[in-house]
């Protein structure tokens, strides 16, 4: 791989997925229908285990990834999308229970919702999860129609 990294594409139940890594084959972003940044060159080969692994769990045989991850941001956001990592497939989790289980404020709220958002590992790292405190299911980079199918697929919501 060169010193940028490399990209694929990736069909899925929730339309095409854009997978990029770093030199060291560890998953950077994966995103719905983004333009690919530049400086990364198409190679499918360092992917084979994440394109395997979103099949099986596409088919609802894999409940947890075992890929290595590489996502860059702020401490306070490392700690969020960590704490996401612990959330149980088919369950979910209010954006304040995030927050306690990273020891944040309540007032932190907003800013668990803020790292969400940013999350680059959509799908692997399971934003999806969250939900708001009424239950409602609030925001999804990926858009709520991905979020509801991901949760269906899960068992966390009934058709």
């Amino acid at each position: 791989m060169n010193a940028a990294g490399c990209f694929t594409h990736l069909d899925t139940p929730l339309g095409r997925l854009l997978l990029t890594a770093d030199p060291d084959g560890a998953l950077t972003s994966l995103h719905c229908a983004r333009a690919v940044p530049d400086g990364l060159r198409a190679d499918p080969g360092p992917f084979a285990a994440a394109r395997e692994q979103l099949e099986a769990y596409f088919a609802g045989e894999l409940r947890a990834f075992r890929l290595p991850l590489r996502a860059h941001g702020t401490d306070f956001r490392q700690r969020v999308w960590e704490a996401l990592d612990e959330v149980p497939y088919g369950t979910t989790l209010t954006y304040g229970g995030l927050a306690a289980r990273i020891a944040a404020p309540r007032a932190a709220v907003r800013a668990v919702g803020g790292a969400l958002g940013a999350n680059p590992l959509l799908i692997v790292r399971p934003c999806h999860r969250v939900i708001g405190s009424d239950g409602s299911l609030t925001g999804y980079a990926g858009g709520l129609d991905r979020k509801i199918h991901l949760l269906t697929l899960e068992g966390a919501l009934t058709a």
